[in-house]
């Protein structure tokens, strides 16, 4: 054991050069404690923490490893407290129930251009009707769909609509996506659709420079879809503006198969060819002029100027992780030009990934954060581990008759291995959030990304330089003949046989192994790093969780069923697409279709009938009430009944009833059973006692046992 604790020691010693990059990492694991953290822990506790390990620090030895951990200490510590500060300082009300038909007027904050329409967010908002909350629960933001037949609307304008208004909704199934806590962060307290078409009753101006840039964002999207409406505007928006939401559905399914939607995030690829053109012009410019050349150090202008526009341009695309992360980087990397440094690259992540997380730390837990730093992490760490050999072979190839073709292959070569690697780093994140992993996306991307890096993106950011002038169309048009050559390829590919596949959905524990095994593989330096690979493989083959056999939907109007087979079926009158393929999705399903059963099985009693289906597993007879009058007829025959109806105090012979009331209360519902009992999870249970949960509470449903057991 003595043997082992040296090695460790001076392997350590060896990489002190590396310590500093776990800094984010220390920050982003006291993130993570806290939104693993069953209730909301007191203010007081991060700071108190940061300040005793800072103490620890400063009595610790100089450069050693504990005066590093106490560091580790204090970084974790800031970053539960940032977070936790944050989370109290956004609270804001929310609506409590569904409203129905009421006047919504309010402020436009944002314009969201969708394929088929125009969604809004309004701010200083009034509610009026039947039902509306006093002014003091008055929720500070709503998102509402328009109907067709809205106004030209701009940001500033004040807004009357009649809508229908509905808190914002929780997870599908337990341990689900939380757009409750996505919300919560966002201050939005109701989301809705508008039931006629919208007034404006005064029109007005962006206050602030945020808003303005807010709606500079929406006049940038409205141009470019009025210059291209078909499907390739929206990719144009999603490229120049940051508006994924104007993406064709279609096209955006294709993008993501493809393994090309990470080209629709404005990111790396972006940023840089802004600040080229941006260095470029400006060197360029002032060589034309000899006497203002010789005055002035053209290289440290143009990054000046380049690093504005690149703050400009994510500002202008609403500041994604991704645009942050990229704009962060190339802030580090024209900061050493003007300073003659040389930027180290790992290091440039790593301060990245702290500016991000301090400004906004929710951001740990998207997928967009984890995509976004895990392919540049790799990249990074990939390629400073084969300069060594690419600079051994680029020493012969000079002295080769043919170093053309060496560098052709070399530029090929370099290509192939930036996607393989941004492919395998990103793919297990895109297993655990989407259920979906592109196989083939090395072929999409060998065309794809230079098709966008050597047409579609230069003619756009000319098209942003002409949009002042009214010009952009000059631009646009050969823009979008660019994009429908990448929506071609998206389509081709992702049309090819095990294109992407589905997966069901990973455990947490598995997203927490293939964190800590990739970053131990790639901000390490020495050989020890390899141990990361075989703990990445473990988080790979935990495998999934054992699917539910039952479920309801958090609004209490929709039930589902896995049947022998596994297939997600549902079981009810009503259906919600999304809700039911994100069933499907989770357990690697393409949908989830209306529960049908063969002749056997129906003259066996199984099946649905007009507002009441049975089910059988096992011991267990199932009845699933969609119809309050087949209500006592369920009861009266079940050992467990699930209704979308009232059944509080009127069905009392089964072992188990979970009515719509229980939904309300408790969110989603997800059953297992087995020949001993049943295991019932809710969804605000597994959430805990939080600030995004309604009705959060930390019951534990009691078991229930089979019968005969």
């Amino acid at each position: 054991m003595s043997n082992l604790r040296s090695w460790i020691v001076r392997q350590l010693d060896a990489e002190r050069g590396r310590w500093m990059l776990w800094l984010p990492v220390a920050m982003g694991l006291g993130i993570a404690v806290y939104f693993e953290l069953p209730s909301e822990p007191a203010l007081w506790i991060g700071p108190a923490v940061a300040i005793a390990a800072l103490v620890a620090a400063l009595f610790a030895p100089s450069g050693s490893f504990a005066r590093a951990l106490a560091i580790g200490l204090v970084a974790s510590a800031v970053g539960l407290g940032l977070v936790a500060w944050r989370t109290a300082s956004l609270a804001a009300p929310t609506l409590s129930r569904p409203l129905f038909s009421v006047n919504v007027e309010g402020r436009i904050a944002d314009i969201q251009r969708l394929p088929d329409g125009v969604r809004v967010v309004l701010e200083a908002v009034r509610l009026k009707g039947r039902g509306a909350p006093p002014p003091e629960m008055m929720p500070i933001k709503v998102r509402i769909s328009l109907s067709r037949g809205a106004p030209p609307l701009t940001i500033g304008d004040r807004l009357l609509v009649l809508a229908n208004l509905s808190p914002p909704a929780g997870p599908a199934a337990p341990g689900a996506f939380d757009f409750q806590r996505l919300a919560w962060y966002q201050q939005l307290g109701a989301v809705g659709y508008a039931l006629a078409p919208a007034a404006i009753i005064e029109r007005g101006k962006p206050d602030g420079f945020l808003r303005t840039l807010d709606a500079l964002r929406a006049d940038v999207v409205a141009r470019i879809l009025t210059a291209l409406p078909g499907p390739e505007g929206g990719v144009v928006a999603a490229l120049l503006a940051g508006e994924q939401t104007a993406v064709d559905k279609d096209v955006a399914q294709a993008m993501r198969d493809a393994g090309l939607a990470h080209i629709l995030a404005i990111s790396g690829l972006h940023i840089v060819l802004a600040i080229g053109l941006v260095m470029g012009l400006v060197r360029y410019g002032i060589a034309l002029v000899p006497a203002l050349a010789l005055r002035v150090d053209a290289k440290k202008v143009a990054a000046v100027l380049a690093l504005l526009a690149a703050l400009f341009y994510t500002a202008l695309a609403g500041a994604p992780v991704s645009a942050q992360r990229a704009c962060a980087m190339a802030g580090f990397v024209l900061l050493a030009v003007l300073l003659d440094r040389t930027a180290l690259s790992l290091r440039l992540v790593a301060w990245s990934a702290v500016i991000v997380l301090a400004a906004a730390p929710e951001s740990l837990t998207g997928a967009s954060f984890q995509m976004s730093f895990a392919a540049v992490v790799a990249l990074i760490a990939a390629w400073e581990a084969a300069s060594g050999w690419r600079r051994r072979q680029h020493e012969r190839a000079e002295f080769t008759r043919h170093r053309w073709a060496w560098r052709l292959a070399a530029a090929l070569g370099a290509s192939l291995a930036t996607t393989l690697i941004a492919s395998v780093a990103t793919g297990a994140f895109a297993a655990y959030h989407f259920n979906r992993v592109p196989l083939l996306g090395v072929a999409a991307n060998l065309l794809g990304v230079p098709l966008t890096g050597f047409w579609i993106m230069p003619w756009g950011l000319l098209a942003m330089l002409l949009m002042p002038m009214g010009l952009e169309a000059f631009a646009l048009v050969p823009m979008g003949w660019g994009v429908e050559g990448l929506n071609a390829i998206a389509r081709q590919v992702a049309a090819w046989p095990d294109a992407a596949t589905r997966v069901p959905s990973l455990p947490g524990a598995s997203l927490w192994l293939f964190t800590v095994g990739g970053l131990w593989l790639c901000l390490w330096r020495r050989r020890w790093r390899l141990a990361g690979l075989p703990v990445v493989a473990i988080g790979l083959l935990l495998g999934p969780p054992p699917a539910p056999d039952l479920l309801m939907s958090e609004d209490g109007r929709v039930l589902g069923l896995r049947d022998e087979r596994g297939q997600v079926h549902v079981a009810s009158a009503r259906t919600d697409r999304f809700v039911s393929d994100a069933w499907a999705r989770r357990q690697g399903q393409e949908g989830a279709k209306r529960w049908t059963v063969s002749a056997d099985q129906q003259a066996a009693g199984l099946g649905c009938a007009t507002g009441l289906c049975r089910w059988r597993k096992g011991p267990w007879r199932v009845a699933m009430v969609s119809d309050d009058r087949r209500l006592a007829e369920a009861c009266g025959s079940a050992d467990i009944v699930l209704a979308t109806v009232d059944a509080q105090g009127r069905c009392r012979g089964p072992r188990l009833v979970i009515d719509r009331r229980d939904a309300w209360r408790e969110g989603a519902q997800a059953l297992w059973l087995d020949d001993l009992g049943v295991r019932r999870e809710t969804a605000n249970a597994r959430r805990g006692d939080r600030p995004w949960v309604p009705n959060s509470s930390m019951h534990q449903t009691a078991p229930v046992k089979a019968p005969g057991a």
